[in-house]
């Protein structure tokens, strides 16, 4: 399991409950172009549309071997392969509790390209502050237990 890219702002704006790991359908230049390492996962988003999810907002820029590619849109939405029992009960979790479905980080399994998306709850202004705070805690611990 290789890390391709990593959603750093998922965990400091939402409140991750639950993970789970999706598939994606792509074409064969998006592959190339994800494998090397050319993706954005930033104001990246999953929606539901119908009984299917997709990744929005994604970037996959085209790959500069792929040749002419007429109409590419590098932030087109694309279909998340997920079980229909696991989509459904995606579906309840978010319409009943207000949830929202984050993406978290995109890797490799074997030869396939996996999402790996949580449903989180967005944080508030102030638990942002306190994380901030926390963590420049554990920094100023961490300097003085090595200075020492």
């Amino acid at each position: 399991m290789t890390a391709l890219t990593i959603n750093k702002r998922a965990h400091f704006d939402y409140e991750i409950k639950e993970t789970f790991e999706a598939g994606l359908a792509l074409k064969g230049y998006e592959v190339k172009s994800i494998k090397t390492g050319h993706i954005s996962l930033k104001e990246s988003f999953v929606t539901i549309k119908g009984n299917e999810l997709y990744l929005t907002n994604a970037h996959i820029p085209l790959y500069k071997q792929a040749g002419i590619v007429s109409n590419y849109d590098p932030a087109a939405p694309r279909k998340l392969l997920v079980k229909k029992s696991e989509i459904r009960q995606l579906i309840g979790k978010v319409r009943i509790q207000g949830l929202t479905l984050v993406p978290i980080k995109l890797y490799t399994k074997r030869r396939f390209i996996k999402l790996s998306f949580g449903l989180g709850k967005g944080k508030k202004e102030y638990d942002k502050r306190e994380n901030i705070r926390k963590k420049d805690a554990r920094r100023k611990i961490d300097r003085a237990l090595k200075n020492f």
